[in-house]
C-alpha cells in the first residue's frame, strides 16, 4: 500500500490534535513557515492540508491573524 500523501499525514496529525483535546476550540495553530520546519514539509504541502482541514470545519482562517480551531457543537 502507498504512503500517504504528505499533506494528508500533516491533516491527520492536526486532526488528531484536534481530538485529543491538544488543540482546544479557538487556539491559533502554528504559523505555515512553523508547520514546514517541523514537518520538513513545503508551504504548498501545509497549504494543501490546511484546506482539506478547513473543508472538515475543523480549522478556520481569520485574514492577517492566523488559522485557528473551530468550535465544535457537542
Amino acid at each position: 500500500m502507498p504512503a500517504k500523501p504528505k499533506w494528508a499525514q500533516l491533516a491527520e496529525h492536526i486532526r488528531e490534535r484536534i481530538a485529543s483535546g491538544e488543540l482546544a476550540p479557538g487556539d491559533k495553530l502554528p504559523s505555515t513557515a512553523q508547520l514546514c520546519r517541523e514537518h520538513g514539509v513545503s508551504a504548498g504541502v501545509v497549504n494543501h492540508a490546511m484546506i482539506v482541514l478547513k473543508t472538515e470545519g475543523l480549522v478556520e482562517g481569520v485574514h492577517g491573524l492566523g488559522v485557528f480551531v473551530t468550535e465544535r457543537p457537542e
